[in-house]
């Protein structure tokens, strides 16, 4: 592997992309902690927790994300990161509000996902249970 200055850095989602580009230094968080990785850093897999990722950029301004848990993996001069859910802020400020907007409207929509299915189950098995039940 050559030495590089710069390595190629992906942010997927569920449903989307959420950055694709260029970074010198990428910062995250693994359950045993905090670690940041370089172009030229060893091939390297982690999950990662609930946490702040940032990246500098290659024109050197920096890039913050507010993310789930998910998986980063870096293979040559390629990282690839995959979180259930993330979003990216300006400031560690703007992106707590972001966060906290953002995550609790999805846990919302979740649960009441989560109900809905609930009530089918139930629903479905008391039909099961009806058709059981022997003629009169």
């Amino acid at each position: 592997m050559s030495m590089a200055a710069e390595m190629t850095v992906t942010l997927r989602l569920p449903t989307r992309t959420l950055f694709e580009g260029q970074a010198t230094r990428l910062t995250a968080v693994a359950p045993n902690g905090a670690f940041g990785l370089l172009p030229n850093h060893v091939d390297f897999v982690t999950a990662l927790v609930p946490s702040v990722m940032t990246l500098c950029l290659a024109d050197g301004s920096e890039d913050i994300f507010g993310l789930d848990e998910g998986l980063l993996v870096k293979t040559g001069h390629s990282v690839c990161v995959i979180a259930l859910r993330g979003v990216q802020g300006d400031d560690l400020g703007s992106l707590q509000d972001t966060v906290e907007e953002s995550f609790v409207q999805m846990d919302e929509e979740e649960r009441q996902a989560r109900s809905a299915l609930s009530r089918l189950e139930a629903d479905m098995v008391r039909r099961f249970a009806e058709l059981q039940r022997p003629l009169p």
